[in-house]
């Protein structure tokens, strides 16, 4: 693999969020020097560690077009994970979403005033929509059958958000290209770890458990694609380092599980013997019954391969439930 880029600094938007702040440790770990890029009175915050070579700058996603960051030394690489509208209703917010286009714009152009030599973006799923050669299962086999996503597979985003990450992939592209500057485009799929929000599947379920709760689910025959929240941060990592420039890279664990299977591990890890409501809730309209990641151009490309299982992702994930719950 060839080097692309050598990372000494490094500039990171939504530093508070999951794979933010984990990457922020990552690279810190590695040596680098990180700006992290929070709102204004972030109360996330905290979820950043103290470390002489993090700087915090509050500038929230509408100021980047105006954002003073210049010291006299120059960056290396730009990892975009900022965004507004990521959940519920919000994500079909479609003025909302168009002013993400912008932002993630704004970045490219900031990125470039400070000598990045790459900028990596942070995509979704939800780029592709359901893709109908996906969800091929007919209710014959014993689960879903489908194609992973990778480059190749044709994207029909169905939500604001989806269309909006499409699209600011394509423009980011074409102005860091413009611009002399590599562009890597990432399209996460199922993340979960710490520092996650607690409405998602995992989170949710892990704090209902450890309240004692008996959460109720579907059936869980999705086949889905879980990939722990480092092993994601240093796939990002690696792309901005090895990836090809204007490549695109699904990142998941690369193998697809029934839905049943994970909830049953987080049961396992936050509550073992609790019975728990599997088959109680019908699937909702649209329903995705297979998602997987092929993330062999991403393993050729970078050499990345997950070293987080499930079950011991979900370990430490429910460790750090717990010592949350103690804070609160």
């Amino acid at each position: 693999m060839e080097q692309k880029v050598a990372i000494k600094r490094a500039v990171i938007t939504g530093a508070t969020g999951m794979i933010g702040a984990t990457l922020a440790r990552l690279l810190l770990k590695d040596g680098v020097e990180v700006t992290a890029l929070i709102r204004p009175g972030s109360p996330k915050r905290g979820q950043l560690p103290e470390h002489e070579r993090l700087h915090i700058a509050e500038c929230s996603l509408d100021e980047l077009g105006t954002c003073s960051l210049e010291d006299g030394r120059p960056y290396d690489a730009w990892f975009h994970l900022g965004w507004m509208g990521t959940y519920g209703d919000s994500r079909n917010d479609v003025y909302l979403q168009n002013r993400n286009i912008t932002h993630t714009l704004d970045a490219v152009t900031l990125a470039h005033r400070l000598g990045c030599r790459v900028f990596v973006g942070a995509g979704s799923q939800a780029e592709y929509g359901r893709v109908r050669e996906n969800t091929a299962w007919k209710g014959k086999e014993e689960h879903p059958v489908g194609i992973p996503l990778d480059d190749t597979v044709p994207e029909r985003p169905e939500t604001g958000y989806g269309a909006a990450k499409l699209c600011a992939g394509r423009l980011s592209r074409i102005l860091c290209e413009s611009l002399g500057m590599r562009h890597v485009w990432t399209r996460f799929l199922s993340v979960y770890g710490p520092f996650d929000n607690s409405y998602t599947m995992v989170m949710s379920g892990i704090y209902r458990m450890l309240r004692g709760e008996s959460p109720d689910y579907t059936k869980g025959e999705q086949m889905w694609d879980y990939i722990y929240s480092e092993d994601a941060a240093r796939a990002m990592y690696l792309a901005a380092v090895y990836g090809r420039d204007q490549a695109v890279y699904c990142i998941g664990s690369g193998t697809a599980r029934p839905l049943a299977s994970y909830i049953c591990r987080i049961r396992d890890a936050a509550a073992p013997g609790r019975e728990i409501g599997i088959g109680k809730l019908p699937y909702p309209p649209g329903q995705v019954m297979y998602l997987c990641a092929n993330i062999s151009k991403l393993t050729e490309d970078t050499g990345f391969e997950p070293e987080i299982s499930f079950e011991e992702g979900i370990r430490r994930t429910v460790d750090w439930c717990r010592e949350e719950m103690k804070r609160k």
